[in-house]
């Protein structure tokens, strides 16, 4: 069945992001939509809603959809508001990174990034991983269980993003709360104090990324942020700016969407123990599909959005330019007209197209490494704690975009 949560049963037809019942169990709303309106226009955020995984595919490479329209247009030329001055610190830091740049900006950046995040290059950090996801499952079992979330899917990605990059080891208990932080602003119309918290993070992450940069400068070592750094001595590579905002996007985006996928696919595992206990039994067979499986099946990040830069026509549906579309990831991730029984758990499931990781050139540079992540997380847990149990059912983080859990207490 799908990943329920267990709440009193609600007939949920209707997407709304601002219920806890909806962000609980959004996939009923989502079957509706795919079913009734697959390309919706929903009126609180004046977006559309794109719900089909062939549309969401597509949309995703094409071209005429950015994830910023400031490169062709400006604000009052593409109809849109200028951001409110006093987020400024968030938007100039978010502006700069990979994610949100395109055309020749977006390019010259991800080569510099991609030899990075290689299949090979990750491939050599696979053992300093596996021993690191031993030490904290070993850490969680001395003390009989606890926070499966705090004490194992946190610190790893954490710690193997700020490795890469380079930010040393004492420093490091910042870098969540900044994430944390900074993401909110991600959500569907964030409040007052939200997008408070998301500035005094991005000027505080920025100003620790400043000084850390300056320190490279002078002494360089064999990390990210000295790469990085030296190419924007030239003032032609990068600017520094753009340095500041590419390693915050890959701290946030080297963790936020693993430690998620940890979370959400445990819970799915101990309300599915037939399948866990299939895993159990196979796990070097099986650990491959079961980490593509429940990325697909409990999606961390729910939806992606994009600006329309040219007029576009989805299933028969005219959106102009000026429109936002919003990419619905977790529908599209479970709709039947590709993937068999989408609501079933398949830990063996081998044709697995999911979108969890995007497509086209903003497709995730850390899927790689996110992949061999998650592996050896699941891995230790599944070898080193073969009775591992679900204390009591966790609360869900009240965000809808990103899909996580508050904690996952397990006991063993």
């Amino acid at each position: 069945m799908d990943p329920v949560d267990p709440v009193d049963p609600v007939a949920v037809d209707a997407f709304d992001p601002w219920s806890a019942a909806f962000v609980a169990h959004p996939y009923p709303a989502y079957a509706a939509l795919r079913e009734r309106a697959p390309v919706h226009h929903y009126e609180p955020t004046g977006q559309w809603l794109v719900s089909r995984h062939a549309d969401v595919n597509a949309l995703l490479r094409d071209r005429r959809l950015g994830r910023t329209h400031t490169h062709r247009f400006t604000h009052e030329e593409f109809g849109r508001p200028a951001p409110d001055p006093a987020h400024e610190p968030f938007h100039t830091l978010n502006d700069h990174g990979l994610l949100d740049l395109e055309g020749p900006d977006h390019a010259r950046i991800r080569r510099l990034v991609t030899k990075v995040f290689t299949p090979r290059t990750v491939e050599s950090l696979r053992p300093a991983v596996r021993r690191l996801a031993g030490e904290l499952v070993d850490g969680l079992l001395a003390e009989g269980g606890g926070d499966l979330i705090a004490r194992v899917a946190e610190p790893l990605p954490v710690a193997v993003i700020a490795e890469l990059l380079g930010v040393p080891e004492p420093d490091r208990h910042l870098l969540r709360p900044w994430s944390a932080d900074i993401t909110g602003m991600f959500e569907f119309h964030p409040s007052a104090e939200t997008a408070r918290r998301a500035v005094t993070a991005s000027i505080e992450f920025s100003s620790y990324l400043r000084e850390l940069i300056r320190r490279r400068r002078a002494d360089p070592g064999p990390d990210l942020i000295s790469a990085l750094a030296l190419a924007a001595e030239d003032g032609q590579s990068l600017s520094e700016q753009e340095v500041v905002s590419t390693c915050v996007l890959l701290l946030n985006a080297g963790h936020e969407a693993t430690v998620n996928t940890t979370g959400n696919g445990w819970l799915a595992l101990f309300r599915n123990p037939g399948e866990l206990a299939r895993l159990r039994g196979a796990v070097d067979a099986l650990l491959p599909t079961a980490v593509e499986e429940l990325m697909r099946y409990d999606t961390p990040l729910q939806m992606f959005e994009r600006w329309v830069l040219d007029d576009i026509e989805v299933a028969g549906t005219h959106i102009p330019r000026g429109a936002e579309v919003a990419l619905l990831f977790g529908s599209a991730n479970h709709d039947p007209e590709r993937f068999t029984d989408p609501g079933r758990l398949d830990l063996g499931r081998t044709d697995n197209p999911h979108l969890s990781f995007g497509a086209g050139i903003h497709f995730c540079l850390g899927a790689p490494l996110a992949r061999m992540e998650l592996t050896e997380s699941y891995g230790a847990l599944l070898r080193k704690a073969p009775g591992l149990t679900l204390r009591r059912e966790p609360d869900r983080r009240p965000g809808y975009v990103i899909r996580g859990l508050e904690e996952l207490l397990v006991e063993v």
